[in-house]
């Protein structure tokens, strides 16, 4: 009960949930019966723009699409908006693709997603696969730190998969993972676009690409920064202060009136940091609109 309550509050509050509910919980109600018919079964179901995806019952990191249209409506909305052909997009934390797919599917942009966990990038691989992106997406199965090496990573956590810190319990269904740099990656695909999502991990991603940083082709970077650090003893400021000291700001994005509107600090959960805000304006007001239940935005 607890779960399907949590599924209603995030339609209710969602930007796309608030202004078709009603398309929103057939969606959900769909999958619903869908997927308990079959629910260790993966399941192809559409995204947008022709693109389509792999699902199965709890797979967290996609299903939200299936209801909302686009789960992270406007931190995705930034990335359909900003992107380019000529564009290259990194996925750092790809999960099981939400974003690579967008980027290389939608955007046609070049796109590298880096995935550690090796049965979420196997469904990562799928869904590349599946939309025939093998030319526009590559997936790095390891995950990003700041030097390479080998770290424990925890299985079977679905979104919230994270690399192990010293004081987590030893009795915890987890594997090896390599670990890359970002900087080793970046020096013949220098990137516009950068998303973080590594469940607290983000500071050792970021001293990992000191230089990427310094690139002036990278114009801006979606991290979510929501206290899941402090299990490293990270302080999410430095992080902040880290973008700031690279001319980053933080902004919120309106994919309805395309604004970006600059905040004080980082959000609780997503913060979109962007340098040369009026060349990422210009972009963001002249871009194609993309349909999602039912509307252009």
């Amino acid at each position: 009960m607890d779960k399907i309550k949590r599924t209603f509050g995030f339609i209710l509050n969602h930007p796309l949930g608030k202004r078709h509910p009603l398309k929103a919980f057939i969606r959900f109600l769909g999958w619903q019966f869908q997927s308990s018919l079959q629910p260790a079964k993966l399941i192809i179901k559409p995204y947008i723009a022709g693109i389509n995806f792999y699902a199965r019952k709890g797979l967290t990191g996609i299903t939200g699409n299936i209801y909302t249209g686009l789960h992270e409506f406007n931190d995705m909305a930034f990335l359909l908006h900003f992107l380019t052909p000529d564009d290259i997009f990194f996925d750092i934390g790809a999960n099981v693709g939400s974003y690579t797919l967008l980027a290389a599917g939608v955007c046609k942009a070049k796109t590298i997603a880096i995935e550690a966990s090796a049965n979420t990038a196997a469904i990562t691989a799928k869904n590349i696969g599946l939309n025939q992106l093998q030319n526009k997406a590559t997936l790095i199965n390891a995950a990003a730190g700041a030097a390479a090496g080998i770290l424990t990573f925890s299985k079977n956590e679905d979104t919230t998969n994270h690399i192990i810190s010293a004081g987590e319990s030893a009795n915890m269904d987890v594997e090896t993972v390599n670990v890359i740099s970002i900087d080793s990656l970046t020096q013949t695909n220098k990137p516009s676009l950068i998303k973080i999502d590594v469940e607290g991990f983000e500071t050792e991603v970021l001293n990992g690409m000191s230089d990427t940083l310094k690139q002036t082709t990278l114009k801006a970077i979606i991290i979510e920064l929501n206290g899941s650090g402090l299990r490293y003893g990270f302080n999410e400021e430095e992080i902040h202060q880290t973008f700031l000291s690279n001319g980053f700001k933080p902004y919120q994005y309106d994919p309805f009136k395309r604004e970006l509107n600059l905040m004080p600090s980082f959000g609780s959960y997503n913060t979109i940091y962007c340098r040369d805000a009026t060349f990422i304006t210009a972009r963001l007001k002249t871009a194609k609109g993309f349909k999602i239940m039912g509307e252009t935005i």
